[in-house]
Formats: C-alpha cells, sequence, structure tokens
C-alpha cells in the first residue's frame, strides 16, 4: 500500500494542475505539490482534513457542497471558479471533481483537478471588449453612412434635380422658337430634352436609394411598399409583400430599426435578383414576442451556406452585423436549386427603453419565416421548387 501511495503521489506531482484525492468524508488523502503552493500550506497540514478546514470558510463550504453532490450522483462535475491565490490576487479556475470507484465498483472517494485559467480568461474578456468596441464602430460608422446617403440624395434631389430642370425649361424654350431653327436643329433639341429626361429619372432613381424620402416622410410601412413595387418595376421580378404589423406598431419603430429593416430587405432584394436568379419573392414582416420577425424567400437558385459564410460575401455580414447592433440576430438558410430565405429577429425596443426584453431568449426561427418560405415554395417553378 505504502509503494502505491508513492507511485500516486509521484503521479499527481507530475500534473501541472492541482491535483488530489478525497475519502467518502471529503478528507484529503493525496494531494501534490501544486495544491500544495495553491493553498500555502504543507502536506501535513492538509492530509487528513477537510475543505473547510484547509481553506476560507466561504470556499470550504463550496468544496464540501460539490463533494456530496458528486459522492450521491456519481457522476463527474465541472465548474468555474475564482479564489485568491498564494499572493492573495483573485484567479480564475476550471476545477473538475469525479468519483473514485473501488474493486466492486462502490464509490470509495473523489478526486480532482484544478487549473488555472486566468490568462485564458483575461483573454476572453479583452476579445468580448474588443468584439464589443468593434461592434459600437460598426453601428457608428453605419450612422455616418446614412447620414452621408442622406445628404448625397438630398444634393442630388435638390440641386441637380433643379439644374436639371432648369435645363429642361431652356430647352423647350429653344424649341419654341421653332421659325428661328432647322428641321436638323429641331431634331437635336429633341434629343437633348430626352437626355435631360433619362438624366433626371437616373437622378432621382439614385437620390431614392441612397435614401427615399418616403422612409423619412411617410415611415417605414410606405418604404417597404415603395420598394417592393420599385423592385419589381425595375427586375420585372414578382415581390410579395406581406405586412403583419399594424401601421401604428411600425411607426412606434425608432430610425435605427426603420432604416436596419429596410437595408435588410434591399440587400435582399439585390441578391434575389442578382445573384438567386428567382422567379418570385416574398418578404412577410410579423411582430411577437416584444420581437419584430422579417424573413425574405425567393425560389432561385440558392447557394452552399458554408462556402458564402467564408466568401466575400459583404453584403450578408453587413445585414448580419445590422441585426447584431441593435440585439438581434439575422440567419440565412439556402442550399443549392432550392431558394433562399433570410430570417431576422429585431427588439421592438432597445433595451434601455424596455427592459423586460433583456429576459427573452434568444429568438428562435419564427412562424413567419415558415410562412414565406412556404409560399415561395408553394408557387416556385419546377425547376426551383425543394
Amino acid at each position: 500500500m505504502e509503494n502505491h501511495g508513492e507511485l500516486h503521489r509521484a503521479i499527481l506531482n507530475n500534473i501541472p494542475d492541482q491535483a488530489w484525492l478525497k475519502d467518502t468524508e471529503s478528507r484529503y488523502v493525496l494531494v501534490n505539490e501544486a495544491f500544495m503552493e495553491a493553498c500555502g500550506r504543507p502536506e501535513q497540514d492538509i492530509i487528513g482534513r477537510t475543505p473547510d478546514q484547509v481553506w476560507s470558510p466561504e470556499l470550504g463550504e463550496v468544496y464540501l457542497d460539490t463533494d456530496r453532490t458528486v459522492l450521491e450522483s456519481g457522476k463527474r462535475r465541472r465548474y468555474e471558479e475564482r479564489r485568491p491565490g498564494p499572493n492573495g490576487k483573485l484567479l480564475w479556475f476550471d476545477t473538475v471533481k469525479m468519483p473514485v470507484r473501488g474493486a466492486h465498483g462502490c464509490i470509495v472517494g473523489t478526486v480532482g483537478i484544478s487549473r488555472d485559467i486566468t490568462d485564458f480568461k483575461r483573454t476572453e474578456t479583452e476579445l468580448r471588449d474588443s468584439r464589443s468596441q468593434l461592434r459600437e464602430l460598426s453601428a457608428w460608422l453605419q450612422s455616418v453612412r446614412e447620414t452621408e446617403r442622406s445628404r448625397i440624395s438630398r444634393e442630388l434631389h435638390d440641386e441637380l434635380g433643379q439644374l436639371l430642370s432648369g435645363l429642361r425649361l431652356g430647352l423647350n424654350y429653344l424649341e419654341t422658337q421653332a421659325r428661328a431653327l432647322t428641321f436638323g436643329q429641331i431634331d437635336h433639341i429633341g434629343m437633348l430634352k430626352n437626355l435631360v429626361d433619362t438624366t433626371m429619372d437616373a437622378v432621382h432613381r439614385i437620390a431614392s436609394d441612397l435614401r427615399p424620402p418616403v422612409l423619412d416622410e411617410l415611415g417605414l410601412h410606405a418604404a417597404l411598399e415603395w420598394l417592393s413595387e420599385s423592385f419589381t418595376q425595375r427586375t420585372g421580378l414578382p415581390c410579395d409583400l406581406r405586412l403583419n404589423m399594424t401601421e401604428t406598431l411600425l411607426g412606434e419603430l425608432d430610425a435605427e430599426r426603420s432604416i436596419a429593416i429596410f437595408r435588410i430587405v434591399q440587400e435582399s432584394l439585390t441578391n434575389a435578383s442578382r445573384h438567386g436568379r428567382a422567379s418570385r419573392v416574398v418578404v412577410e414582416l410579423d411582430a411577437h414576442d416584444n420581437h419584430c420577425h422579417l424573413a425574405i424567400a425567393d425560389n432561385g437558385r440558392g447557394m452552399d451556406t458554408s462556402h458564402a459564410a467564408n466568401g466575400p460575401r459583404l453584403g450578408l455580414l453587413g445585414m448580419r452585423e445590422r441585426a447584431l447592433m441593435l440585439g438581434g440576430q439575422l440567419e440565412v438558410t439556402s442550399r443549392p436549386g432550392h431558394g433562399t430565405r433570410v430570417s431576422v429577429c429585431i427588439p421592438l425596443r432597445s433595451s434601455a427603453d424596455n427592459p423586460a426584453a433583456d429576459a427573452v431568449s434568444g429568438p428562435v426561427d419564427p412562424p413567419v419565416t415558415r410562412t414565406a418560405a412556404n409560399a415561395v415554395a408553394n408557387d416556385a417553378s419546377p425547376s426551383c421548387a425543394s
């Protein structure tokens, strides 16, 4: 037995982490050097004693409770804990306790290992803080970009639009001077008028794409209707818009949420027409459980989402960041030949405005997203149906 004890001690001392053996009464039977260094006691002051006699009373009670849990359940227990190190500085430890069984399968004690993970926790905290700062920076950049888009849109509409209108009036005046003009000059003026009209249409379209005035003036409901109608007119791709939220509730969404929803729908429609080769798109917006649920589903060629996650899909990344910045989530479901569905779940209000929202569990696939996907699947062409 003594040789076995020496063997066990040699094994434990070669473990860099704190390690120990206890009997069924939680008395220490064997400890390694790392354990003795951690608690600041020599071996003779540890062996035969219980945790509340070795550690502080608070830690001792915790260790006795976890010992009892392992002994009663017969199962391994793992947890993270924070306790003072030898110099009094608080450190993080990853602790594992397991039952030790005798020759007949009965539990005869417990064995435990505790690893210092302070550096890992510090790195984890720094990474979390860095991500938070990057998200705040991203939100600020999004805000700056929306402000700049609004400014450019306004200047295009007001300044360039007025200049083109003035040019159009000048051409109209020249056209009235028919007696002083040759047929060739009249035809040339007509061509210039058509060119000005085309340019004015392009300016209005670009200005609206940058920041549609309807979003600021009439709200999200009207903006989404305008977006779906203009999308269909421009691409010939039918867009079925289903707004299951009341105009009152839509009007209560703050500017950040309204802009995020609008931009996500805009980007998804662009992807459906440009990359998806779809013949129909369904956009559905609903609200329940204090969250706004948005789904954009198409019956296009789909994609491999595992490759899309690693590729240069800046549009998808931008949509996901918009949702995350508002405390929401965005999920893309797709596979080659079976269309694509973008599902978004965003809190109706910020946590600062609605503290109860923090208690809501993480978003899951809402019924609205399944409805939108089924609607597309039912009407899809044979080559695209799943």
